[in-house]
């Protein structure tokens, strides 16, 4: 395929660029169709079209790599800056720019170290959000009537459950079956979670109580649907209690936290769920065997109590006669106690109704009270008007003495500028100048032409 480029520009044709774009973007294609990459990933970004965009390097080279949209929503939380990862796919060319790129199709992570690493970062991720949080966790029904199992339809997993639970206490079971394991577990899981919540059973038939989310041991890699972000919020958000039974005892999952209860195995998930009829039967015998022996002894000490109570009522005749005896005799004190306390109680009456004033007599006294204080505000009134009076009279002699138009009256006069102030010195007088003379009796008009040197 190389050698027709050069075919074309020996025949003494020019190619254009577009044409040189499309040879390249052809053979490129071609020869790298199926490929698998190992490297780390950089600079990972999301485009608003839902594309991803990063850059898989090593030691010593970088290429640039595109997640279209379908495979960024499945593959988008591996592809986190300094995974490594490898990636599957096919080499393209992008001509608008002269880049190639890899069309990722497909990611897994290179391993195990960088799959934990991964999942250290998401559950550390969910913790801050709270998903792991005691206070979310809600207890198991002590007595459940349905149990939700989520698993594989095929396998141990579901017949040890099934088995555990006829041991224990037979009950209704709904089955989801799905995949644990592969590229749509993680999918099948969450829907299943979210559809057992959002189930409605028929009339006849009890809702689930308990969901039991299960499956058989298996490495990291197998388990990797378990610790899917979507499972986890999924197994979070339940109404339903939920139980987690994924692998072997000493497996851990993401979805392990998120849950109520976690159950080392998918047999102990059904221990959890359920308790066993034997001991509940035990249990009931026991109780009932209290409940009759309580009741036996309540029996005997109501009938102990009767007993009293009737040799009692044997003898009630003769206690009623003595209290219709004394009811008699208390009747006919009655009868003659009464006219004597009724005279004492009028007699009573009449001694306070004497004592007391009649409201004309105490509107008279109140008059006369008010009458003589009126005569003393009057008088006091006259005599504070002729005390100031008196004192007005004075303080009028006194500003008539200090006067100035009394000055004036013994031949004195005010010297005034023409429409100003008071002249009290012959050296503030500047000839020729209008002045007013103010005599006792008037205003005349002058006009100083000169002054003498004194």
């Amino acid at each position: 395929m190389l050698s027709e480029p050069q075919a074309f520009s020996s025949s003494g044709s020019p190619l254009s660029v577009t044409a040189l774009s499309q040879l390249l973007k052809q053979s490129v294609e071609e020869r790298f169709s199926h490929l698998q990459i190992r490297g780390e990933v950089s600079a990972p970004k999301r485009h608003t079209s839902g594309h991803l965009y990063f850059t898989l390097k090593d030691d010593s080279a970088t290429l640039d790599a595109v997640c279209w949209r379908p495979q960024a929503v499945r593959y988008g939380a591996q592809l986190m800056e300094g995974a490594e990862v490898i990636c599957f796919g096919r080499v393209t060319t992008y001509p608008q720019r002269s880049k190639y790129q890899l069309v990722v199709e497909s990611v897994t992570l290179a391993g195990e170290g960088a799959l934990l690493k991964l999942l250290e970062q998401r559950k550390q991720k969910l913790r801050a959000e709270g998903l792991f949080d005691l206070s979310r966790k809600k207890p198991l029904p002590f007595f459940p009537r349905a149990i939700g199992i989520i698993t594989s339809p095929t396998g141990a997993v579901i017949r040890d459950i099934l088995h555990r639970l006829q041991d224990r206490l037979p009950c209704q079971v709904y089955l989801w079956p799905v995949a644990v394991q592969g590229d749509a577990a993680a999918d099948d899981i969450a829907r299943a979670i979210d559809g057992m919540n959002r189930w409605r059973c028929p009339s006849s038939r009890p809702a689930p109580d308990v969901l039991i989310v299960a499956r058989g041991g298996g490495s990291l890699e197998d388990l990797a649907a378990f610790n899917e972000e979507r499972v986890v919020r999924a197994a979070a958000g339940s109404r339903i209690p939920l139980i987690s039974a994924v692998g072997h005892e000493t497996d851990t999952t993401l979805i392990d936290y998120a849950a109520d209860v976690r159950a080392p195995t998918p047999t102990a998930a059904a221990e959890f769920a359920v308790p066993v009829r034997l001991q509940l039967l035990d249990v009931l015998s026991q109780q009932g065997s209290q409940l009759r022996n309580q009741m036996q002894r309540l029996l005997e000490t109501c009938g102990l109590r009767l007993e009293v109570s009737q040799r009692r009522l044997l003898h009630l005749p003769h206690k009623l006669e003595t209290v219709d005896q004394r009811l008699d005799d208390v009747a006919a004190r009655l009868a003659r106690c009464w006219r004597p306390c009724l005279a004492r109680k009028a007699v009573r009456v009449a001694f306070l109704g004497a004592s007391l004033k009649t409201p004309s007599w105490v509107l008279a006294q109140n008059q006369l009270k008010f009458l003589h204080v009126l005569d003393q505000l009057e008088r006091r009134i006259q005599d504070i008007l002729v005390k100031n009076d008196t004192l007005l009279q004075t303080s009028v002699q006194f500003l008539h003495a200090f006067s100035y138009k009394k000055i004036l009256s013994r031949g004195f006069c005010l010297v005034h500028q023409k429409k100003g102030h008071v002249l009290t010195s012959a050296a503030s007088v500047r000839p020729p100048q209008d002045l007013e003379l103010h005599f006792y009796d008037g205003v005349v008009e002058a006009c100083v032409s000169s002054s003498l040197k004194g």
